[in-house]
């Protein structure tokens, strides 16, 4: 009796680990080919390359004391 359960157990847990590789297999395959369109379609559609900070002006340094003196003659 412990025999029939020690191979059934032994049975469900290499039918368990088969059933893991394939998924892993084909879960692989699956995104190497992925990959490869993705980098098809990137070169069919670049994408939009904008600029994530905005150009800023910045004031020279006689216009901030020229602001500075403005800022104390009006108190």
């Amino acid at each position: 009796m412990d025999l029939v359960l020690l191979q059934q157990g032994l049975t469900v847990l290499c039918l368990g680990f088969a059933v893991v590789f394939a998924f892993l297999s084909v879960m692989i395959f699956a995104m190497g080919i992925m990959g490869r369109v993705i980098g098809y379609l990137n070169e069919v559609f670049p994408p939009q390359v904008t600029s994530a900070v905005p150009v800023k002006k910045t004031a020279n340094e006689d216009e901030e004391i020229a602001v500075a003196i403005a800022a104390v003659y009006a108190r």
